[in-house]
């Protein structure tokens, strides 16, 4: 009956009102994402070219891949056991190898990159096999098929991080297609076949909040950045008018999320019936725009904070125009899914951004990104009232609901 009872707390419970709690070896685990984004930002400002963007968006997608499977394993792991505390603590020093090597990624790094995301993933989800002994028997099927999907990748990872420049891009690019296309297809391996949404029984409350906890990760990263390029220099009326539009800007993506986004997403994700097929794609995928978009506005804000005045760069423009526009369009997806609306604030937000692009070269650095702030302060307050609306308008009655509006 001691065995039993031990094999129980190793998993999450269900359906309590602390269950989806997130605990504090949790919020320990994220430090190193925080590092993770701080690299990312950092690299690409040294390599501000066309190139360095792709290598940026290469590096979120895996960062961002690993971060929420792993938030999907402890979906169903008891951060309170010894067993899972020690699995995450050794993540973590695999994560801090990952991270540190992140700016040299694609150059002298690449085969440590490689070798730490594939055991970051592999080991991961191994362990989580062995410990499913005493688990769900379809569950653990479910992560062995994983198992597979990410085994097959990780042959390309490492293949990448010993190949050299393009061969590398091209073989990285393979395995990011196979991981992100693997959920889409159930995990599915032949013999097995795959896995049915339905077992993916996610503690909704538990998801909302790891993924809200990231896009503070992600937007103190934000932060740091505006409050560490504007002590470097001199304050001015031009600093000043740049570091108020550049923390404008960061609070109105949290209220955007916060406010409106995820607490519509919490609204429908607790009364669907299949939560697993929800949690899926509007958290497994969209947030990864919002990440994006976050990592992307930051580097905008150093790059006015820098360079408030004078002749504004095709290339500047679009960083300070993409990442608030890619931000609106991961909160406008996440809507879609979850509630079965298209959001009538963030598409016009969107298309306020993208007419703007052709007027770049009239306007300075400063002028466009207080433009694309204040296009953000109006897509808060409108979206704020139709969130509202949306929720006090939609009868919950145990299903999701599909319908546009």
């Amino acid at each position: 009956m001691k065995r039993l009872a031990s094999d129980a707390v190793l998993f999450r419970s269900r359906g309590n009102s602390d269950s989806g709690k997130v605990s504090f070896i949790e919020l320990f685990f994220d430090l190193i994402f925080v590092f993770a984004v701080t690299q990312l930002s950092h690299s690409f400002l040294k390599n501000f070219t066309w190139e360095g963007a792709f290598q940026l968006g290469i590096l979120t997608m895996a960062i961002w891949w690993v971060w929420i499977f792993t938030a999907w394993v402890m979906n169903w792991l008891n951060p309170e056991t010894s067993r899972v505390r020690f699995m995450l603590i050794g993540l973590m020093l695999v994560g801090l190898i990952m991270s540190a090597s992140l700016p040299e990624a694609f150059e002298k790094s690449g085969i440590y990159f490689a070798c730490a995301y594939t055991l970051f993933q592999v080991g991961r989800t191994a362990y989580t096999v062995w410990v499913l002994q005493k688990g769900s028997t379809e569950l653990r099927i479910n992560f062995i098929r994983i198992l597979s999907w990410l085994t097959l990748s990780g042959i390309f990872w490492i293949a990448g991080g010993i190949a050299h420049e393009e061969t590398r891009l091209v073989l990285w690019c393979i395995a990011l297609f196979i991981e992100y296309l693997s959920p889409s297809l159930g995990f599915w391996i032949p013999k097995i076949g795959k896995t049915p949404t339905t077992v993916w029984d996610v503690e909704g409350s538990h998801m909302a909040e790891r993924c809200g906890l990231f896009i503070i990760i992600a937007l103190g990263e934000s932060i740091l950045v505006t409050g560490a390029t504007f002590a470097e220099h001199e304050w001015d009326i031009l600093a000043l008018s740049s570091f108020a539009t550049a923390f404008l800007s960061t609070v109105t993506m949290w209220w955007i999320y916060f406010n409106m986004t995820a607490k519509t997403g919490h609204h429908f994700i607790a009364h669907s019936n299949d939560p697993g097929r929800v949690a899926r794609s509007a958290y497994t995928y969209t947030h990864l725009l919002l990440v994006g978009g976050i990592i992307l506005s930051a580097v905008a804000d150093e790059l006015v904070l820098a360079h408030p005045i004078g002749h504004l760069e095709m290339k500047t423009a679009v960083v300070i125009l993409a990442g608030p526009a890619l931000y609106l369009l991961g909160n406008m997806l996440f809507m879609r899914i979850a509630a079965g609306v298209i959001s009538a604030p963030y598409t016009a937000g969107i298309i306020m951004l993208v007419v703007l692009f052709p007027f770049y070269s009239i306007l300075s650095p400063l002028l466009l990104s207080f433009i694309a702030t204040v296009t953000l302060i109006a897509v808060s307050i409108w979206g704020s009232v139709f969130t509202e609306r949306l929720c006090q308008a939609t009868p919950l009655q145990g299903h999701h609901k599909t319908e546009s509006h």
